[in-house]
C-alpha cells in the first residue's frame, strides 16, 4: 500500500484528486514500478475509508494521463514508458504570440496562381488564384518569425479580410477576427534559412529554423488556408514528458532542485 499522507478530509482537493496524487507519488518514487499490480479496489477503499466511487474516479483519472492501464479480471497495473505517448507542447510560441508587445506586419499581400505545393494543400487546381501573404511577427523592430500563408481566393468570403485585418498572429488560432477556423493540423519541422528567409529575419542564410507549417480547415471541412511559420531556431526549444507525472508540489521541488 502506497506510504505517506492519507486522505485530508478538510482539504479542498476532492477526496478522489488526493487518491491520484497519492498514487501518482508512489509511482513516481518507485515504489509501484512498470508492470506492478497497484491494490485492488477494495483494498484503496479500505486503507484511505473511501467509496469504490472515489477510487474509480481516481483510476479513471490514471488512465486519462496514460499512468497506468486496466484489464478486466486481473488489475490496474503501473504502464512502462512508451515514447509513442510523448506530446510535445507549443507553449513557447504561444507565449510569444500572447506578448503584448508582439505584432505581425504585413509585408507582402497579392493574388497569384498558385503553384503545386499550396494547390495540393488547398485542394485546388495548379494555377487557381489565391491570396499570398507575407508577415512579419516582431517585438518592436526585433523579427521573431517569418510566417508565409496562402489562402482559398473568394471574395466572398470575410476570411481574406479577416486574415488581411490581424496584427497579433494568436487571432488566427484563437478567433480574434471573424469566426477563426474550425480546426487545423501542424507539421513541425527543423530547417534552415533561405536567402529570402535569412533577410526577413535578419539573419545569415543557412541558420537554423524552426518549420511549424499549417492548414486551417473551414466548417464545410475544406481547406482555408496553408502556410509556415518560419521560427528562428534559437528562440525555440520543444519539451515533452514520458512516464507517471509526479504530484504537482513534488514536480515543483524537483525543478527547484534542478535549477541549483
Amino acid at each position: 500500500m502506497p506510504q505517506g499522507r492519507g486522505i485530508d478530509r478538510s482539504s479542498y482537493e476532492p477526496a478522489y484528486v488526493q487518491l491520484v496524487n497519492i498514487l501518482r507519488g508512489a509511482i513516481a518514487s518507485g515504489q509501484y514500478q512498470a508492470g506492478d499490480q497497484l491494490p485492488t479496489e477494495s483494498e484503496l477503499c479500505s486503507a484511505y475509508d473511501v467509496s469504490p466511487m472515489t477510487v474509480r474516479r481516481a483510476i479513471g483519472m490514471l488512465l486519462d494521463q496514460g499512468a497506468v492501464s486496466t484489464t478486466r479480471g486481473r488489475g490496474t497495473f503501473v504502464q512502462p514508458l512508451r515514447l509513442a505517448t510523448a506530446t510535445f507542447d507549443l507553449s513557447e510560441f504561444h507565449d510569444i504570440l500572447a506578448e503584448p508587445g508582439v505584432t505581425a506586419r504585413i509585408v507582402e499581400a497579392r493574388v497569384l496562381p498558385a503553384g503545386p505545393r499550396a494547390a495540393a494543400n488547398l485542394g485546388v487546381a495548379d494555377g487557381t488564384h489565391v491570396v499570398s501573404i507575407r508577415r512579419i511577427l516582431q517585438r518592436g523592430d526585433k523579427p521573431l518569425i517569418y510566417h508565409r500563408e496562402s489562402l482559398v481566393y473568394d471574395p466572398t468570403r470575410p476570411t481574406i479580410e479577416s486574415e488581411l485585418d490581424v496584427t497579433a498572429l494568436r487571432d488566427m488560432f484563437e478567433g480574434g477576427v471573424g469566426s477563426g477556423p474550425k480546426r487545423g493540423e501542424l507539421i513541425l519541422h527543423a530547417s534552415v534559412l533561405t536567402d529570402e528567409e535569412a533577410g526577413r529575419l535578419g539573419l545569415d542564410p543557412g541558420s537554423a529554423a524552426w518549420v511549424l507549417e499549417h492548414i486551417f480547415y473551414g466548417y464545410d471541412e475544406k481547406p482555408i488556408s496553408w502556410g509556415c511559420f518560419i521560427c528562428r531556431g534559437d528562440l525555440f526549444s520543444f519539451r515533452a514528458s514520458v512516464g507517471a507525472p509526479a504530484p504537482e508540489g513534488e514536480a515543483n521541488a524537483g525543478a527547484r532542485r534542478n535549477r541549483r
